[in-house]
């Protein structure tokens, strides 16, 4: 017979096909409750999101005068230090207009003591009206009687009461000269005078600019975007460069919305870079959420109100924190990608910032101008052309407080000179 018959040695019993049945159901479930397990001690207390990126802060480096580059002592690449000069741009425009503002002080000195002078020589004027006036109100008592008499012809009355008319008259235009004259100078002296304060306050802002024919850096860090040339003439404002501190980076993460419900601020975060890999590890805690989602604040917004709509899970930008310790031993770079992880063990902290910031975002002071010598070379100025009027100065204008009750003076000149200028 062709026909080959197998033995009952060769099939396998049914009792032995149903405990490998259940040997396999039995791995599997333990292989479900293991990962069921897994995902409620462990995974459904975390958020991750590998749509995240490096970012810092981009300090956009411009002149704060116009003028024209001679010296570019920065570029890409290169460390910089806060107050390190990067530019330096050509001194000769303002020093010019320092020199204009100092003789247009001078020039307002003496103009307004010439004005002072000017209202005494009216007061004498004013003395002299009122004398003439005496006199020919004097000559006209005088020839009144001798009218009766016919002693003085009635001509010569009428010439001597118009003569009274005509000096009364004199004296009020006097008085009026006098008057316009006192109103620029009454309730002051010369140094404290408006017009002195106004071109003094203009040689200031001279002074000031000439200061600034350098650019500094206000922070330290890292020159990016370098874009100024020798000889170019640049105007305030005019961006230069970017200098960005990249021992102050974070975490933009960009998780779902359905992400967020478990997000609370103060959460502690885990941060995989691409560029090192899993071999460094970052950690940093969240910092805040945005106010709204990356769609919402684009250059063109979606318009879902209008045509055909499809829904797309939207992405809000969550800041998260780094170590700047471990960011000084593994350094960063701006618009690198990352991989972050969230603890969500803890959901009791706020969603949104629950307090006003009480803590500057960031400050410098290279920008600071010790106005000192600046008032101190104003007040010479101020000196040298008093003349006669100097030892009525007892004080210079940038300490001399003003007195009580009189007009025309500014009390704020002591604070004035005395507060820098950023």
């Amino acid at each position: 017979m062709n026909a080959t018959t197998e033995t009952p040695s060769e099939i396998p019993s049914n009792g032995k096909r149903r405990k490998l049945l259940l040997t396999i159901g039995l791995l599997f479930l333990l292989a479900g409750a293991a990962w069921a397990l897994y995902w409620f001690l462990v995974l459904s207390h975390r958020e991750d999101t590998d749509d995240a990126y490096v970012n810092g802060n981009k300090v956009v480096i411009s002149a704060r005068v116009s003028g024209t580059v001679i010296a570019v002592l920065a570029d890409d690449t290169q460390l910089v230090k806060a107050g390190q000069v990067l530019v330096r741009l050509d001194p000769i425009d303002a020093r010019t207009t320092l020199s204009r503002a100092a003789s247009a002080l001078a020039r307002t000195v003496r103009r307004v003591r010439e004005e002072r002078q000017t209202a005494a020589q009216l007061d004498a004027a004013v003395v002299a009206a009122r004398l003439e006036l005496a006199r020919a109100r004097g000559d006209l008592s005088r020839r009144r009687p001798l009218v009766a008499a016919e002693a003085v012809a009635r001509e010569d009355l009428r010439h001597a009461e118009d003569a009274v008319r005509i000096a009364r008259q004199s004296v009020i235009e006097a008085q009026r000269r006098s008057s316009a004259a006192h109103a620029l100078v009454d309730g002051t002296d010369v140094a404290h005078n408006p017009a002195v304060l106004e071109a003094r306050a203009t040689y200031l802002d001279a002074w000031i600019a000439a200061q600034r024919d350098v650019v500094v850096a206000p922070v330290s860090g890292y020159v990016a975007q370098r874009s100024v040339q020798l000889g170019q003439h640049v105007q305030p404002g005019e961006a230069l460069m970017t200098v960005i501190p990249l021992n102050a980076l974070w975490i933009d993460a960009n998780f779902k919305e359905v992400q967020l419900r478990n997000l609370r601020i103060g959460q502690r975060a885990r941060i995989v870079s691409d560029l090192y890999g899993t071999s460094v590890v970052f950690h940093g805690r969240v910092l805040g959420m945005a106010a709204g989602t990356g769609a919402a604040f684009a250059l063109l917004p979606p318009q879902n109100a209008s045509g055909n709509w499809i829904k797309i899970v939207q992405r809000v930008p969550v800041r998260v924190s780094i170590d700047r310790r471990e960011l000084a031993r593994h350094p960063l770079r701006i618009g690198l990608s990352a991989t972050v992880t969230v603890d969500t063990t803890k959901r009791g902290g706020p969603v949104l910032a629950p307090d006003v910031a009480d803590r500057f975002t960031g400050v410098t002071d290279v920008y600071a101008t010790d106005l000192a010598r600046a008032n101190a070379l104003a007040d010479a100025i101020i000196r040298r052309n008093l003349g006669r009027d100097a030892a009525r100065a007892r004080a210079p204008v940038s300490a001399r407080p003003a007195r009580s009750g009189e007009p025309g003076r500014f009390a704020p000149a002591r604070r004035r000179s005395s507060n820098p200028v950023g």
